[in-house]
């Protein structure tokens, strides 16, 4: 599993013109799966990301959570985090495991954030997306199990 964190004022995803997902301060995340992926890697994932700190405290350092800042998050799927560009011109994506196996799993990464008390928004799986955000730092990490 593999996950771009980017921390955000504000972001939002728009398919077919209409606004799926929004959210204020918090994370915007880019969710990829592989094959070998299981919920033991979403419950990881999940907990890593809710527990990150990255967000700044009063004196500057980077000391505070999304969930002790209250922040939201706005969950995208994106199976393109398993392209392979080592060679020819057109990425390979055959590390990105298959819808049926991929859905389920980033359905459970979402119900595991909000277990843990977070606002989840999403985009729509399969979908083409517009996504849009404001980065805030900026901050962009990478999170893989």
């Amino acid at each position: 599993m593999r996950v771009v964190v980017q921390r955000t004022k504000e972001a939002s995803v728009t398919v077919a013109g209409e606004v799926v997902g929004q959210i204020e301060h918090g994370l915007l995340l880019l969710v990829g799966i592989t094959h070998e992926d299981s919920e033991k890697e979403v419950e990881f994932v999940a907990d890593k990301i809710a527990n990150l700190r990255i967000f700044e405290d009063e004196e500057g350092k980077m000391n505070y959570s999304v969930l002790d800042t209250g922040g939201q998050i706005l969950s995208v799927s994106q199976f393109t985090l398993y392209g392979d560009c080592r060679k020819g011109r057109r990425p390979n994506f055959m590390a990105a495991a298959r819808p049926e196996q991929a859905e389920p799993l980033y359905e459970l990464f979402n119900a595991k954030l909000r277990e843990k008390g977070l606002v989840v928004e999403t985009g729509r799986f399969g979908a083409m997306m517009d996504v849009r955000l404001l980065n805030d730092g900026p901050v962009t990490l990478i999170v893989e199990a």
